[in-house]
C-alpha cells in the first residue's frame, strides 16, 4: 500500500473527541442533579444514590441487619400435633396394637356411648356432642342379640324368627334415616343409624326379662315401659335434627318401628 492510499484518522475524528471531553467536564462541575432524601433506619439496607454516572459518593453504603429475635425451644407435647378423636373414630394408629387393646378400646367406648343415648345426661340437651363419637359396632350387637332372643323364645321356625327380627331392625333403621335426611334433617347418616341401634337396648332388656318370666300380663307391662324408654332415648336427638314443623313426621315412624318390635316381643311363644 502506498503513502497516498493511508488515511488520516486524526483530523477527521479529534473534533468529536474534543467534543465529547467538553460533555464529561461539563458534568463533572454541574455536580449532582438531584439527591434522595435520606430514609430513616429501618431493616432494609441504605445505599446513597447518585444521578452522575461519574461522581462516586462519599458515604460507603451502609447495611442495617434486622433486630434478632429470641425463639424459645419447643417442647416434646408443642411439636406433636394435638389430634382429636372426631365423628370418624380415634385419631390414633391403632394397626398395629394388641387386639385385647383394640377390644377394649371398642367395649368402653360402646359403654359411654350407651350412655350418653339411653339414660340420663347433662349432654341430652345437644345432641351434637352426645353421639360425637358414634359407631356401628353396638347398634349391630344390639340388633343381632335382640334376634338371638327372639329366635330363643320362638318355639318353631327359630331361624326365620331370626332373619325376620334381623331384616325389620336393619332395613327400620335405614329406612327412618332416610326419611329424617328426605325432611331436609341435619345429621350423619351412620349417626343416626348409631343412634336407632342403641335406642333398641331397652327393648333387648324387656325381651330377655319375657323370655325367662313366661307371662303376658308381665310382657305387656315389661313391653310398654321399654317401649317409653326408648322412644324417650330417641325423642330429643330425632327432633333436633330436624325444623319444629316436621318433628312430628320424624318422631311418628320411630315411634312405629319401636312398636312393630314390642308386638314381636308380646307374640312370640
Amino acid at each position: 500500500m502506498s503513502q497516498n492510499n493511508k488515511v488520516n484518522l486524526h483530523s477527521t475524528s479529534k473534533p468529536e473527541i474534543d467534543e465529547i471531553e467538553d460533555l464529561i467536564y461539563a458534568s463533572i462541575e454541574s455536580g449532582p442533579t438531584t439527591v434522595m432524601a435520606a430514609r430513616s433506619p429501618s431493616s432494609h439496607p441504605s445505599i446513597p444514590v447518585s444521578s452522575s454516572p461519574f461522581m462516586a459518593s462519599s458515604n460507603p453504603p451502609t447495611f442495617q441487619l434486622p433486630a434478632t429475635v429470641s425463639v424459645p425451644p419447643l417442647t416434646i407435647a408443642e411439636t406433636q400435633p394435638n389430634v382429636q378423636a372426631t365423628g370418624f373414630g380415634s385419631a390414633s394408629n391403632t394397626l398395629t396394637e394388641p387386639v385385647w387393646d383394640t377390644v377394649k378400646r371398642d367395649l368402653t367406648r360402646i359403654v359411654s356411648n350407651l350412655k350418653l343415648v339411653v339414660f340420663p345426661n347433662p349432654f341430652r340437651e345437644d345432641p351434637g356432642k352426645a353421639l360425637r363419637d358414634w359407631d356401628l359396632w353396638g347398634p349391630f350387637f344390639f340388633i343381632v342379640f335382640l334376634g338371638l332372643i327372639l329366635s330363643w323364645s320362638a318355639s318353631v321356625k327359630k331361624s326365620q324368627v331370626f332373619a325376620v327380627a334381623f331384616a325389620v331392625l336393619a332395613a327400620g333403621a335405614i329406612i327412618l334415616t332416610l326419611n329424617v335426611l328426605l325432611l331436609g334433617g341435619h345429621i350423619i347418616f351412620f349417626q343416626s343409624l348409631s343412634l336407632l341401634g342403641y335406642c333398641l337396648f331397652p327393648l333387648d332388656v324387656g325381651a330377655l326379662l319375657c323370655m325367662i318370666k313366661d307371662s303376658v300380663i308381665l310382657k305387656v307391662i315389661v313391653v310398654l315401659i321399654t317401649l317409653a324408654w326408648s322412644s324417650w332415648a330417641a325423642y330429643p336427638f330425632m327432633s333436633a335434627a330436624v325444623t319444629p314443623g316436621r318433628k312430628a313426621l320424624a318422631l311418628y315412624p320411630v315411634f312405629l318401628m319401636y312398636v312393630s318390635v314390642g308386638f314381636l316381643i308380646i307374640a312370640i311363644d
